[in-house]
């Protein structure tokens, strides 16, 4: 998707803060963290949203679950983190390329997380 944010910053035509990167999946940190660990994992496959998955993205959704755990770790997230992954315009999608939000550091996270403006 060529205007697509997520995927220009996966191509590395926008800048940003990288936590990880391998054949399949980029992630980065937020540009408005809701936490003091706040960082995004997207597939480079441009996939819009949770609710377009199928079955033939099974194992690039296996690892991206796997790799959650250890990048919050590794980001700090020592004593647990939130995932969130908003689906469609009712679920607060934004970016309509599918993304994890990850979450933590600090702090007990509040039940929900407004998004900050």
């Amino acid at each position: 998707m060529d205007n697509c944010i997520f995927c220009k910053i996966v191509r590395g035509e926008i800048p940003s803060k990288k936590v990880y990167e391998d054949a399949n999946v980029f992630a980065f940190h937020d540009i408005h963290p809701a936490a003091p660990v706040h960082f995004m994992l997207v597939p480079k496959q441009h996939i819009d949203s949770l609710a377009d998955v199928e079955d033939s993205h099974r194992n690039l959704l296996g690892e991206m679950m796997l790799l959650v755990p250890r990048l919050a770790k590794e980001q700090g997230c020592t004593d647990g983190f939130r995932t969130v992954i908003n689906t469609g315009s009712v679920g607060g999608q934004e970016v309509y390329h599918l993304h994890v939000h990850i979450m933590g550091g600090g702090k007990r996270l509040p039940g929900m997380i407004p998004h900050p403006r």
